[in-house]
């Protein structure tokens, strides 16, 4: 029988909770779920009051992998939910993240959560923007934050703060706080900043998706915000050998980075972060630190 556990006052089964998920690691759903009840109080912002994709690994990165947006079946009526135009993704309507007790139903199905750069209340119109840096062998993490330096100055020259965060996989991403503007023009501009970074850094950056072009340099993935788009959210658990998480990282962290294991982060690295720095990323979700883009008076919904 499924134990149920109690949580703000919402009955949830939360299942196998020995089941080994990182089997190189030996981390259980039930360290999983642990996981997610500590940060909450870090990740929920960051997830609040968008839509969220799920992909799901229920027997861990080796089983099968499927990403999901629409409410999975069986989602308690009490989990939030909002609709998403056809215009903006074929999904009609997605989860909300709208609190601890839907974290930890979300968590107990293993997922990653993944979000879009708007708010449910605004769609296609962005409150921030992503550059994923993603590394093409036998380039690294290393390289992403090369790249990320020469992007964060230019970013900075548009009167722009860029946050930088591991992907919890390979690479890195940048995100940036802006005024509501709407998605297209986000990411035209993103675009042409990955084409800019290509141009000045030709042996180090590619702006174009071509597997034959990525061999040793960083591919700036500026196509993470169009509308119909998600990016990992900072803190989420990834689907990789072992239990890493997307993680907040300082720039003197970026400016150190020698080596790919320099910017690592496992699960049990996350709470003594968060200790000692506390969000890394908090700052996206300050109004003053919202930039506008060049050529544009954003679009406050």
């Amino acid at each position: 029988m499924t134990p149920i556990t109690l949580v703000e006052g919402r009955r949830i089964g939360l299942s196998n909770l020995d089941k080994v998920l990182y089997p190189e690691t030996g981390f259980t759903k039930g360290e999983v779920l642990h996981y997610y009840a500590t940060v909450a109080g870090f990740l929920l912002p960051h997830i609040h009051d968008r839509p969220v994709s799920f992909l799901r690994y229920p027997d861990g990165p080796d089983g099968q992998l499927f990403f999901t947006k629409n409410p999975p079946p069986g989602t308690p009526d009490w989990v939030k939910t909002t609709p998403v135009p056809r215009s903006v993704d074929l999904s009609a309507e997605q989860v909300v993240v709208a609190d601890l007790a839907t974290l930890m139903w979300s968590a107990n199905l293993v997922v990653e959560f993944h979000t879009p750069q708007w708010t449910a209340g605004s769609p296609a119109v962005a409150d921030r923007m992503v550059l994923d840096l993603d590394p093409g062998a036998p380039a690294s993490v290393v390289e992403c934050c090369a790249a990320a330096l020469w992007l964060r100055d230019r970013l900075a020259a548009d009167g722009l703060h860029a946050y930088a965060k591991t992907s919890g996989s390979k690479g890195m991403h940048l995100a940036v706080p802006l005024e509501p503007t709407p998605s297209e023009r986000v990411s035209a501009y993103a675009k042409l900043l990955a084409q800019e970074a290509e141009r000045e850094l030709p042996d180090l950056v590619v702006h174009r998706m071509a597997k034959a072009l990525r061999p040793g340099k960083v591919f700036v993935d500026h196509s993470q915000n169009a509308a119909a788009k998600t990016t990992a959210a900072p803190y989420t658990l990834r689907a990789r050998a072992r239990p890493t998480a997307s993680a907040p990282v300082s720039w003197e962290e970026v400016e150190a980075c020698r080596h790919p294991s320099d910017l690592v982060f496992l699960a049990d690295d996350i709470p003594p972060r968060l200790e000692r720095d506390g969000d890394l990323f908090g700052p996206l979700a300050d109004p003053d630190r919202a930039g506008r883009l060049p050529g544009t008076r954003g679009a406050r919904p």
